[in-house]
């Protein structure tokens, strides 16, 4: 299912800088998981815009395992299936290194990994006030963990 960058863009984006300065979000490094090029393309573009660093794009379970091992990454957003594979092995690792994580799919709850069913999940179609919420409860969960 493809995500246009305009369905990612928002006049949302945090104009007021006191309201920008206490974002959760602001200055942590993203681990991207997607294996649209498009979708991913507009989710880095948008996502720097909220203050995000986009610390890495992974198109490949391979290569998202190896991105996040490291401690480059404070947050990461994994499509459930990548190509012909599945995520599973990527949310193992950040959640060994209690890191946080969302999840985006087009296959709804039931898609996602047995053993993270109670990760924030965001369903494709899908608006950057989503990604945003569902990054920053996961956030907040992580701290309260």
């Amino acid at each position: 299912m493809s995500v246009s960058s305009s369905d990612l863009s928002s006049s949302a984006a945090p104009s007021d800088d006191a309201q920008r300065a206490s974002d959760p979000l602001l200055g942590r490094r993203l681990l991207i998981v997607e294996d649209d090029p498009y979708i991913a393309l507009a989710l880095e573009e948008t996502l720097s815009e909220f203050g995000l660093i986009i610390a890495g794009m992974a198109r490949s379970v391979e290569e998202a395992v190896r991105l996040s091992s490291g401690d480059g990454v404070d947050l990461a957003l994994l499509d459930v299936n990548i190509g012909h594979e599945r995520i599973d092995p990527v949310a193992d690792a950040l959640a060994a290194r209690g890191c946080p994580f969302i999840f985006t799919t087009g296959c709804g709850r039931a898609g996602l990994p047995e053993a993270h069913l109670e990760r924030s999940m965001v369903e494709k179609p899908f608006y950057v006030e989503e990604i945003l919420a569902a990054l920053r409860s996961e956030l907040s969960r992580a701290d309260d963990r």
